[in-house]
């Protein structure tokens, strides 16, 4: 298939221009963690969507070059902490360094290990029900084993690459 740009659309090779259009939509942010022993295990993630009720299926994409996905994907249940609008700093904090990525958080933990950010908007304990490499990431489809949620309060949104909060129109 040949594919004509006339000059109003850019090439997929302009790394900044596919960067520029993907952050035109709007996506929740989360952390998907686990308690491994004493050692708390997490990453922040941006590219979080809902996929089924039958199963209950949520998903996410990963970094194939991510340290932390492989500590991760053996764990038996990972939390996931949709995180609310007034949660920057803990997400921000949830993409550096690993070795800082917990300090002063309010974590909760059940007793099989998945790991939550207090003050969520929702709480989804999961397991990984697949993975599908795709390009420089996989994508990671997570089944919803127990959950809890907070419809009252506003998640935190990632659009053209900043955070955001959402509003409600009248």
């Amino acid at each position: 298939m040949s594919l004509h740009i006339d000059g109003t659309l850019t090439p997929t090779s302009d790394g900044s221009a596919l960067r520029r259009a993907y952050s035109c939509f709007p996506t929740g942010v989360v952390a998907v963690c686990h308690q491994n022993g004493g050692d708390p295990i997490g990453i922040a993630a941006s590219s979080f969507a809902t996929v089924s009720l039958d199963p209950p299926l949520v998903s996410l994409c990963v970094q194939n070059e991510s340290s932390t996905w492989p500590k991760l994907h053996s764990a038996p249940v990972l939390g996931v902490s949709v995180f609310a609008h007034d949660q920057e700093p803990e997400c921000k904090q949830l993409a550096g360094p690993a070795e800082k990525r917990f300090d002063g958080l309010d974590l909760e933990t059940t007793d099989d290990g998945a790991l939550f950010i207090g003050g969520a908007v929702a709480q989804l304990a999961c397991e990984i029900y697949n993975e599908i490499p795709a390009g420089d990431h996989s994508l990671v489809l997570l089944k919803v084993l127990a959950l809890r949620a907070d419809t009252d309060h506003e998640p935190l949104v990632f659009h053209a690459s900043t955070f955001r909060a959402l509003q409600r129109r009248a």
